[in-house]
């Protein structure tokens, strides 16, 4: 689609005045030149010949033909394999009367084709969909054009939107997907030996965890397991002849075996990594053809103590565990990356890297990390990393995704290429006259965001209330996107670009109105009478929220989260339940345990705040990690009171369950507590389910209440369905309501 209609004449460069060297490709609506290819040209060298010829028909409206021959005439544009030339590199260059498009293994010859189209004929391709093409009736190539490049790195993945969707968005910025190079990706330990087919007759094969075998993972000492892998594997590679790479990785769970055979081997490399390695290395030996990966994340994160991997093993290293608020190489929370990935540099040169780019709880919240994917690329080159996997939202909008994506793919092949200069560019082109002030929005937010040290892949904009996502700032954030709208109204292309880019700052809003709740922008306000209405217009806003998102491709606003629609459903009954009446209100409350300080929510006033929790724990909760709930309450006098009510938690994909045991006492004076009620409770059996107990014990005495003191235990250990070394159960309350 020709998007931009000037006249140019193109030259690689533009204060040099043609010379006789210089070749004329396009002139005058016309041209000599013809596209050569070999006389049994590669697919790749075919596609590329058809790439070149269809846009340079698109900029200049002439259709250059394509010949297959050897030894090609004068004024042609050629396009071979060379050898010599490193795997998906090329070189393009002038020579005599012949433009030269010669690429390395692969798609080298694709690559280059792609690179001519942008850097002498302007072509860009911002997202997915149409390229923008300049139109031209000239096209000018300088006779010293030397372009030789070729790829920081041998595997590279942008898992965001545009790549996901858009073959072609894979191609022009030189990007792979694991579907197509990886037989089995992931984490595939319950796919190689499934526990639906082999779990009930054989459960030797899977790990021993505290004494009992579990589904969690397999046991790689023992022999069965071995044999049925590799079955699996070889009639997997009988499917999938071409794949290059074969992941055998521990499942995304907990639980590593912990028989005496795989104890034997862990002990004497270090941990958990040893027996995967160990086997990873024996299934390796069996194909020496393949390519094997293997996962170094979470229990196996660390590096063997002695054990090398083996030559067609690769391991994949994740850093999971870091904050985003610097880059890696400064960020202290990836100190222990740092220490794995020199570790394992010390042990194999088949490094890859597995990197985090979103914010997997809430996609589209704000996540400024601009700033980091540079140094993050370099730092991976210096430390010998061969591949990278960037993983964002997957086929999912999430914040700023457009620009991540452009800018990782530039970097993922050049890590030195001017990132500034590749930010400014895409600005620029993809918000047009929008530019100035999506420019300004986000420099404020990187500024802003400074304040927070902890900048987390599974945060929520809600506790970002006090850092950079303060209504105040939420508000400049809002003023700016006003703006940037405005100046493209009426523009079809870049107004709902701007639309999507100001999803994240409706989102963050409508997310924090849950936490404020009857409070100042919160969800409710108070009617004369004392009773709480919701605020006019927040329903429509909430639908017209839903609405953009739809519009915008946003699948689902978290990692196997709702969809626009489910949320705005949710919000119904949010809005259908109303506020509650609670005699506590803003009582005095004193912990006798302390709250986790990873949820700070509002601190000990999330019990007496008026507002509910919902299914997210991370905020209108107050948590107790291993610890009890020891709360008073002071009421400031006292009071008649019907009845004490709560809820709590459960959600055990995060380790939190309904308390062991809640007791509730009420007094006159602080002194003297008589007990209104208590239960115990059993753990549940296993499920995933998130729900929300309610627990409410009536007061039968008429006596005036102005303490009520709640005591809810936590559990002495995790269940063995939903064990993990090093964790601890914990507990979460949201309210105590006092009728």
């Amino acid at each position: 689609m020709k998007r931009c209609f000037y006249i140019l004449c193109l030259m690689l460069a533009v204060t040099s005045p043609a010379r006789s060297s210089d070749l004329e490709l396009v002139s005058g609506g016309s041209s000599a030149y013809r596209i050569s290819i070999p006389a049994q040209p590669s697919p790749a060298e075919q596609k590329a010949a058809g790439i070149l010829q269809h846009y340079m028909q698109e900029a200049t409206g002439v259709k250059l033909p394509v010949q297959q021959e050897d030894n090609a005439t004068t004024k042609t544009i050629r396009i071979a394999y060379t050898k010599g030339i490193p795997a998906e590199g090329y070189v393009i260059e002038v020579k005599d009367n012949d433009l030269l498009i010669s690429g390395g293994p692969g798609k080298g010859v694709v690559y280059g084709v792609y690179t001519f189209l942008e850097k002498l004929l302007h072509c860009r391709k911002w997202d997915a969909g149409p390229a923008d093409v300049p139109s031209t009736n000239k096209v000018t190539v300088p006779g010293n054009t030397h372009i030789s490049e070729a790829p920081a790195f041998r595997y590279r993945e942008v898992y965001m939107p545009a790549a996901v969707n858009d073959a072609e968005y894979l191609d022009w910025h030189k990007l792979q997907r694991f579907e197509d190079l990886w037989g089995m990706w992931g984490h595939t330990f319950g796919k190689l030996v499934p526990p639906s087919d082999y779990f009930k007759t054989h459960p030797e094969y899977y790990a021993l965890v505290k004494g009992a075998r579990q589904p969690t993972q397999l046991c790689l000492s023992n022999d069965g397991v071995f044999n049925i892998t590799v079955a699996a594997l070889q009639k997997q590679m009988e499917q999938h002849p071409d794949a290059l790479y074969w992941s055998v990785s521990p499942n995304d769970d907990n639980g590593y075996c912990e028989c005496d055979l795989c104890k034997k081997t862990d002990n004497v490399e270090g941990g958990p990594q040893g027996s995967l390695i160990h086997f990873v290395n024996c299934i390796a030996a069996r194909f020496p053809d393949k390519i094997f990966t293997t996962l170094a994340y979470g229990h196996t994160a660390r590096p063997t103590l002695h054990l090398k991997p083996a030559n067609n093993v690769y391991i994949m290293l994740s850093s999971i565990d870091a904050y985003r608020s610097l880059p890696l190489n400064n960020e202290a929370s990836a100190a222990p990356f740092r220490n794995y990935l020199d570790g394992w540099g010390t042990k194999t040169s088949h490094l890859f890297v597995w990197d985090y780019v979103t914010q997997f709880t809430n996609y589209l919240a704000p996540f400024p990390v601009l700033h980091t994917l540079q140094p993050n690329m370099q730092y991976f080159r210096q430390h010998q990393v061969s591949g990278v996997f960037e993983q964002g939202s997957g086929d999912t909008y999430s914040d700023l995704a457009e620009l991540k994506s452009y800018l990782l793919a530039k970097l993922l092949w050049n890590p030195d290429a001017d990132a500034r200069q590749l930010t400014a560019e895409f600005v620029q082109g993809y918000y047009g006259k929008a530019a100035p002030h999506v420019n300004a929005y986000m420099q404020s937010l990187q500024q802003h965001a400074v304040s927070q040290p902890a900048l987390d892949i599974y945060g929520n904009p809600v506790n970002e209330h006090v850092t950079f996502l303060t209504p105040a700032y939420i508000d400049q954030y809002s003023t700016l996107l006003d703006k940037a709208e405005a100046a493209v109204e009426g523009d079809a292309g870049r107004a709902p670009r701007v639309r999507r880019l100001r999803l994240a700052q409706d989102y963050t809003y409508l997310q924090q109105t849950r936490f404020y709740g009857i409070e100042q922008h919160g969800i409710f306000e108070q009617r004369d009478n004392g009773s709480w209405k919701v605020k006019d217009g927040f329903q429509q806003r909430i639908q017209r929220f839903a609405d953009a998102c739809k519009q915008a491709d946003v699948k689902e606003l978290s990692e196997g989260g709702l969809t626009p629609d489910a949320y705005a459903a949710e919000w119904s009954k949010i809005l259908a339940a109303g506020a509650r009446p609670n005699k506590a209100l803003h009582a005095q409350v004193e912990l006798q345990t302390p709250a986790a300080p990873e949820f700070p929510a509002k601190g000990p006033a999330t019990l007496v705040d008026g507002n509910p929790g919902y299914d997210d724990f991370s905020y209108n909760w107050l948590c107790f990690y291993g610890k009890p709930m020891r709360a008073t309450l002071d009421l400031g006098k006292a009071v008649a009171v019907k009845a004490v009510a709560m809820n709590f938690l459960e959600d055990p994909r995060h380790w939190i369950f309904r308390p062991a045991s809640i007791t509730v006492e009420v007094s006159a004076d602080g002194h003297t507590f008589r007990e209104i009620g208590n239960l115990k409770n059993e753990m549940p059996a296993e499920h995933y389910n998130i729900e929300r107990p309610a627990y409410r014990f009536d007061n039968k005495d008429i006596i005036p209440v102005r303490y009520i003191r709640v005591k809810a235990t936590n559990w002495p250990e995790l269940p063995a369905w939903r064990y993990r070394e090093r964790r601890l159960p914990m507990i979460a309350c949201d309210e105590v309501w006092v009728e």
